[in-house]
């Protein structure tokens, strides 16, 4: 695989629905959750938009993602926007999240060996203690339960746990970029639990691009129109940032690496999910 590197610059959640998102000394990731604490971690979709159109469709959009480049670039054209700003989880410098293709794994800190890995406080050490953490993540009752029940059916494991959304995914009715996205994360996910040494670093998938949506307009008059575009072919191009599904879990911090693993071709461009 290819790697490419870059720097997290801000890392960000809430627990309460919101367009922008404070900014913490670190996030946690949780294994086929998302952040914990957050108001969108879970298994299923948690954005209340998908969740009023299909709740039964899954939750590809666990950790979003920009590049800090996005506000350098809009802002001396009189947009300033903070980290957290668009509701991002994690803020990056120096990788072209846009440019990565689907199934890209990012790795959080520096490379070290699995035995001197820093695990989650609570190791992850079956499905369902990360159930609990699911729970303590801010996620609803029902969707909590849901979690606990599908996550005692993949075995243990951080690898395991992300297989409750791929079941999640194949349970429901997807469009053609959802289900792309899915297949994607299926095969990354086996090819994870077949390496010979595993690495314990904080990891996520990225499975497509955020849709800008109105909202942007109300955070900053006319900005949508800075994230939300078209090509010389007049293809749409979407610039708010990257959706990831949470691969291994841990803890992210301001400063911390982040390498890219792009995967052997051919890629899948990423789409919006």
């Amino acid at each position: 695989m290819d790697e490419l590197r870059g720097t997290v610059t801000a890392v960000s959640s809430n627990g309460v629905y919101s367009f922008t998102k404070p900014n913490r000394d670190r996030i946690v990731l949780v294994p086929g959750l998302g952040v914990e604490g957050d108001v969108h971690a879970g298994v299923r979709v948690r954005h209340r938009s998908r969740v009023a159109a299909d709740p039964a469709q899954p939750n590809l959009r666990q950790v979003h993602l920009i590049s800090s480049e996005l506000f350098d670039e809009v802002r001396p054209k009189g947009y300033e926007v903070p980290s957290g700003g668009l509701g991002e989880n994690v803020t990056t410098a120096g990788l072209d999240l846009l440019a990565l293709p689907c199934g890209t794994i990012l790795r959080f800190g520096a490379a070290r060996p699995p035995a001197a890995a820093e695990l989650h406080p609570a190791g992850h050490a079956d499905p369902a203690t990360e159930a609990g953490e699911a729970r303590a993540a801010g996620v609803g009752a029902g969707e909590a339960g849901a979690t606990e029940v599908e996550a005692g059916e993949v075995g243990a494991g951080d690898v395991g746990a992300v297989l409750a959304v791929v079941a999640a995914a194949r349970a429901a009715t997807l469009d053609a970029a959802t289900a792309g996205a899915v297949e994607v994360l299926a095969a990354t996910v086996e090819r994870e639990a077949a390496r010979s040494a595993a690495d314990e670093r904080p990891a996520i998938v990225l499975m497509g691009l955020r849709n800008p949506c109105a909202q942007i307009n109300k955070f900053r008059p006319g900005l949508l129109k800075e994230v939300l575009g078209h090509d010389d072919d007049g293809g749409l191009v979407r610039k708010a940032g990257v959706m990831a599904v949470v691969l291994r879990g841990g803890a992210v911090r301001a400063g911390d690496v982040v390498t890219a693993e792009v995967p052997a071709g051919p890629h899948q461009r990423l789409d919006r999910v």
